[in-house]
């Protein structure tokens, strides 16, 4: 039957977390005047970074909840014991720091307008619903997705089959009538293509040569995505 439709991951891929999350932590680490405890504000990145993917990682296990998993972030990453309210006061004062409505890829719009009317569009992602949905809003591009599928509410994140063919089933479609296109070579890619879609690896940095290897479709940016579907589509290329 062909590819209908293109789901999407979020962070790092539609929305630039990873370049607004270093600016926001630079700005809310000198505003707390935390710079001073590490060699260099690359370090406290570091610190944060390290802290946020080991407590990402109890989140998408199930170990404890989105808001937990700032709260814990909180602490880690100052050290200290820190009451709930405290935390959440914390986290909330980086959460101003960051410009998510100025964070959409330049690329994105252009590559949605060049794939609607021919593919419908969801979303899936490893993350809070709520949350996502926030952002989604803030960068003016919610309604260009009919489902937005997230980890939190199926009890079950990428690169597990389950996740993927929830979004499949959220959208009416089976697994080879869809295409993901996600930033991280082994949880998006790979695991698309373990569950039976068509995985795209979005390599924004060009690091693609660390993964050759794994056989992955590539893309250093969306405006090579219509080109790559059209070929998929096409059984002789």
């Amino acid at each position: 039957m062909g590819i209908s439709a293109v789901v999407w991951d979020i962070d790092d891929t539609l929305f630039d977390y990873s370049g607004s999350d270093r600016a926001a932590a630079l700005r809310h680490f000198a505003a707390e005047g935390l710079l001073g405890r590490f060699s260099s504000p690359e370090a406290a990145l570091a610190r944060w970074r390290v802290v946020m993917e080991e407590q990402y990682g109890r989140y998408l296990a199930g170990e404890q909840s989105f808001v937990a998993q700032r709260r814990e972030r909180s602490r880690a990453f100052l050290g200290e014991v820190l009451s709930d309210a405290e935390a959440d006061a914390w986290f909330a004062r980086y959460l101003a720091h960051r410009g998510d409505a100025d964070g959409l890829f330049p690329d994105v719009l252009p590559a949605l307008t060049a794939l609607t009317p021919g593919y419908r569009h969801g979303l899936l992602s490893n993350s809070d619903i709520g949350h996502q949905d926030r952002v989604l809003r803030g960068l003016g591009i919610r309604d260009r997705f009919e489902v937005l599928v997230c980890s939190d509410q199926l009890g079950h994140a990428k690169p597990a089959p389950e996740a993927f063919l929830a979004a499949c089933e959220a959208m009416g479609l089976p697994p080879g009538a869809v295409a993901y296109v996600g930033d991280r070579p082994d949880t998006d890619a790979a695991g698309a293509d373990a569950a039976g879609l068509y995985g795209i690896w979005l390599d924004r940095t060009g690091d693609g040569a660390a993964h050759r290897g794994l056989g992955l479709r590539r893309i250093t940016g969306l405006a090579a995505l219509p080109a790559l579907l059209r070929s998929l589509a096409d059984p002789t290329s």
